[in-house]
C-alpha cells in the first residue's frame, strides 16, 4: 500500500482504478483545502527547481504551478485581474527578475 496524504487533481482517483486499485480519499472542507493547497504550492515549486534545465520537464512542472495558483487564487476569493494588478504594482515598486541580480550580503 502506498501512502500519499496530500491534494491531489480531480481525476487521480479514476487513474488509480484502472490501473486495478483502490484508493482511498476524502474530500477536505474549506479550511483544509485552502492549507492543503499552499502545501501543494510548495511541492510544484519544488518539482519546478528539480526539473532542471531539462525545457520539456520544466514547462510540465511550472504548468502545475500555474494549476494550483489558479486553484488558490479561485480558493481564497481573490479576484485574478486584482492578483495580477498587484504583481505589476510589485514591479514596479521592487523590480522583476530580468537583470539575474544574486544578492550575496548587506552590511
Amino acid at each position: 500500500m502506498q501512502i500519499f496524504n496530500k491534494l491531489v487533481r480531480d481525476r487521480i482517483p479514476e487513474i488509480i482504478r484502472k490501473d486495478n486499485k483502490e484508493p482511498k480519499i476524502r474530500i477536505l472542507d474549506n479550511g483544509e483545502y485552502k492549507l492543503e493547497l499552499l502545501k501543494k504550492l510548495v511541492e510544484e515549486s519544488r518539482e519546478v527547481l528539480e526539473a532542471k534545465d531539462d525545457t520539456k520537464d520544466v514547462m510540465k512542472e511550472i504548468g502545475d504551478l500555474l494549476e494550483v495558483i489558479d486553484a488558490t487564487i479561485i480558493a481564497f476569493g481573490l479576484n485574478y485581474q486584482d492578483v495580477i494588478a498587484l504583481k505589476d504594482v510589485r514591479r514596479e515598486e521592487r523590480g522583476g527578475f530580468v537583470k539575474q541580480i544574486f544578492l550575496e550580503s548587506a552590511e
